[in-house]
This record gives C-alpha cells, sequence and structure tokens, in this order.
C-alpha cells in the first residue's frame, strides 16, 4: 500500500511539473528542439562578444600582441563584418544594405555601436530559425547553404573570434566574461 501511495505520489507530481512547464521557455523549445539549441548557444556567445568589447579600454582597441597580427579592433569588426553576411543572408539582406563597418582606427564607441547592430540583425535570423525551415537552401555570397549552416558557422565563427577577444584581454590584465563568477 505504501509503494502505491509512493508511485501516485510521484506520478502526481510530475503531471503537475508538466502543466506549470507549458508556460515556460522549455516547453516552448518542444516545438523546435534543434532550433532551439542553436539559438540558445548564439544567445551566450553574443552576451560574451559584446562584454568583451565592452571590457577592453577605449586606449587598447589598438592593441595586438605581435605587429604582425591583428588588432582587437580589427578582431571585433571581423565578427561585425561576418554577421552581416551570415544573418544578413538568413535574414534575405544584402550586407552593402547593412551599416557599414568603421575603421579598425574608428573610437571604441563607433566599433561597439556597429558590433551590436550586427547582434541585431542575428537575432532577427535567429528568432526565425525553426526546424521546419533550417533546411531552407540561401543565397549566402556566391554559394548557397541551409539556413542552419549559415547560423551554425556563424556561432561557430563568434566563438573562434572570441577566444582571440579573451586572450588580448588577459594579456591587457582584463578578465574575459565568461571567466567572471
Amino acid at each position: 500500500m505504501q509503494r502505491i501511495r509512493t508511485v501516485c505520489a510521484v506520478a502526481g507530481l510530475m503531471i503537475s511539473g508538466v502543466a506549470l512547464g507549458q508556460g515556460s521557455p522549455q516547453a516552448a523549445s518542444t516545438a523546435n528542439p534543434m532550433a532551439s539549441e542553436v539559438q540558445g548557444i548564439y544567445a551566450r556567445i553574443k552576451g560574451n562578444v559584446i562584454k568583451a568589447a565592452e571590457k577592453m579600454p577605449a586606449e587598447d582597441y589598438g592593441y595586438k600582441p605581435t605587429p604582425d597580427i591583428r588588432t582587437f579592433a580589427r578582431v571585433v569588426n571581423h565578427v561585425t563584418e561576418a554577421q552581416a553576411h551570415s544573418c544578413g543572408a538568413s535574414n534575405h539582406v544584402d550586407p552593402s544594405a547593412m551599416q557599414k563597418v568603421p575603421a579598425d582606427t574608428a573610437d571604441k564607441a563607433a566599433i561597439l555601436e556597429a558590433l551590436k547592430a550586427s547582434f541585431v540583425e542575428c537575432d532577427k535570423a535567429y528568432a526565425a530559425l525553426t526546424d521546419a525551415n533550417m533546411k531552407e537552401m540561401l543565397q549566402a555570397g556566391p554559394a548557397k547553404r541551409s539556413r542552419l549552416g549559415l547560423l551554425w558557422g556563424n556561432v561557430s565563427h563568434d566563438n573562434e573570434q572570441y577566444a582571440t577577444l579573451a586572450l588580448y584581454l588577459r594579456l591587457k590584465g582584463v578578465v574575459p566574461p565568461s571567466s567572471e563568477k
């Protein structure tokens, strides 16, 4: 009898948990589990890239560890350019119609504004991603790519560039966003 009561109690908790979860983000993601996974990963890297760009002091945007590699500003601008291409293609927007990327010698505010604008374009692209449309083939420059390929490629690229930004921050004595407690 005790066993039956325990089973009933557990079943009741499970059912109430499902009912309570109907309005939660987890419930919404069950309709598009693959798209939701990509969207979640994008959201995390977006936060890290923006925070890294914000954390670097303005006077260090021209910093490069050795003479033969890119400046911090160039890396940030590279993210902006790449997102204009990937997310713009996903949104059927010609990258040339998007906000221009400032010069690598522009001030921090201008570079950060362009970066954030590129994330606004990406926010639209990721919000529109569904399990049903991820296989849609889109024109991306001279080639056609799937919507998922474009956006997953963007996440991968942002992660690679964030690693560079985090290294530059560490070399300047600044803790990268992903290492903050």
